[in-house]
Formats: structure tokens, C-alpha cells, sequence
């Protein structure tokens, strides 16, 4: 008799939740915050990339007079523009494949829920 209290307590919780569909709010708000963390930290980033770029130019610019130096402002600029054109190719192919797919980008996420349980 014991065991069955004690199943029926366990279980309780349960039924009471079982009236509504399950919802994924929790989900929903995480990958939004993904989301807008990934939208603000874009536009930096590649600011950085093209900060970088400048850097080495400048440094390259104004050491005419020594090799060293010029050598090291030819490669961040390299590193630069290598970066720059990394994130731009990931994000034109990313656009690419979600039109190809017919995905929209730029919304919130919808994750399916199980209705009728």
C-alpha cells in the first residue's frame, strides 16, 4: 500500500501538467538571445578585422625605412583581409543556402511543439 502512496505521489506533479501542450519557452528565448548576441557581436568583429587591416597599413606606411617592420605590417594587413573576407564568405554562403532552401533569416525561432498530449 506503501508503494502505491508513494507512486501516486511521484506522479502527481505529472497529471496536474498534463492538461496543456509542453511548451519550449525556454528554448525560444535562448536561441533569441543567440540570436541578438550573434547580430550585436557581427557588426564588431568585422569592424575589428577592418581595424586590423588599417593597423598594418599604417604600420606599413610609416616604416619605409625598416624592413622588419614593414615585413610585420605587410602580415597584418594579410591577416586582415583574410579575416575580413572569411566572414563575409560565411556569411553570403550562409544567405546563400538559406535562399536556396527557402529558410528566412533575421526572424525568431520557432521550435515545434507536441500538441494533444
Amino acid at each position: 500500500m506503501k508503494k502505491l502512496l508513494y507512486t501516486a505521489l511521484v506522479l502527481a506533479p505529472s497529471l496536474a501538467f498534463a492538461q496543456g501542450a509542453p511548451t519550449l519557452g525556454n528554448i525560444n528565448v535562448l536561441l533569441g538571445s543567440i540570436s541578438r548576441l550573434v547580430d550585436m557581436a557581427l557588426p564588431v568583429v568585422l569592424g575589428l578585422a577592418l581595424l586590423g587591416f588599417f593597423w598594418g597599413l599604417a604600420k606599413f606606411i610609416f616604416s619605409q625605412g625598416d624592413e622588419e617592420a614593414k615585413m610585420d605590417g605587410k602580415k597584418i594587413m594579410i591577416w586582415g583581409i583574410s579575416a575580413l573576407f572569411v566572414m563575409v564568405a560565411v556569411w553570403g554562403l550562409v544567405g546563400f543556402i538559406a535562399d536556396a532552401l527557402g529558410v528566412q533569416t533575421g526572424g525568431s525561432a520557432q521550435v515545434p511543439g507536441v500538441s494533444g498530449l
